[in-house]
Parts: structure tokens; C-alpha cells; sequence
């Protein structure tokens, strides 16, 4: 590993620290507004989905451009949300999703 990644993690925490400490240094967070408090709930999850996304649809083609990927992956991110919206358990899902894609991999399917 290099320098420049342990200053970027660094710096990765330090940005997001704050909003990761506000139920501790906001101690009449849960008096907000529903909305609110639902907005703060969801965000780290969204942007969890947003990396997600990215990583399982979008590749580098031989030209070096970002090109899109539908393959086993993205059947597995599918059934991974169907599952977490049905038993809203989320590590369920990404339990099912890593074995779906270990299975395909390992079959020779993908």
C-alpha cells in the first residue's frame, strides 16, 4: 500500500466523519422531523447502492472507456433487493448475491 492511499483514507475520513458522528455530537437528533430522521437513516444505504451499481454495470473496454455490463452479477444485485425488500434483511440478500455469483463462477456459468 502505498502513501497516497493512507492519505486518501484519511481524508475519506475525515469528510465523512461528521455526518457519521451527528447522533453524538446532536444530542436532540431524534426530536427532527420524521422526514429528516428517514433522510439520515437512508443516505448511507444510497450511497452504498450508488458504489454497488457502478462496480457490477459499468466496465473498462478495450478502447479504455466505461462500458455497460449486464451479466450474472446484475441478476445477482437484482435478487439481492427483491430479498432485502421482502425480508427486509439485508444481509440475507448479500449473503444469497455472493453465493449466487461464487456458484456461477465456479460452474463456468460467468
Amino acid at each position: 500500500m502505498t502513501g497516497d492511499l493512507v492519505l486518501l483514507a484519511i481524508l475519506m475520513g475525515a469528510v465523512t466523519y461528521p455526518s457519521r458522528a451527528i447522533p453524538f455530537l446532536a444530542p436532540g437528533i431524534e426530536r427532527l422531523p420524521p422526514p429528516v430522521l428517514a433522510y439520515l437513516r437512508l443516505v448511507g444505504p444510497a450511497v452504498l447502492a450508488a458504489l454497488a451499481a457502478v462496480n457490477v454495470l459499468v466496465i473498462t473496454g478495450p478502447t479504455g472507456r466505461p462500458q455497460l455490463h449486464v451479466g450474472i452479477e446484475t441478476l445477482a444485485v437484482v435478487i439481492a433487493v427483491a430479498i432485502v425488500a421482502w425480508r427486509r434483511n439485508l444481509l440475507l440478500g448479500v449473503a444469497v448475491a455472493v453465493g449466487l455469483v461464487v456458484l456461477a463462477r465456479s460452474s463456468g456459468i460467468a
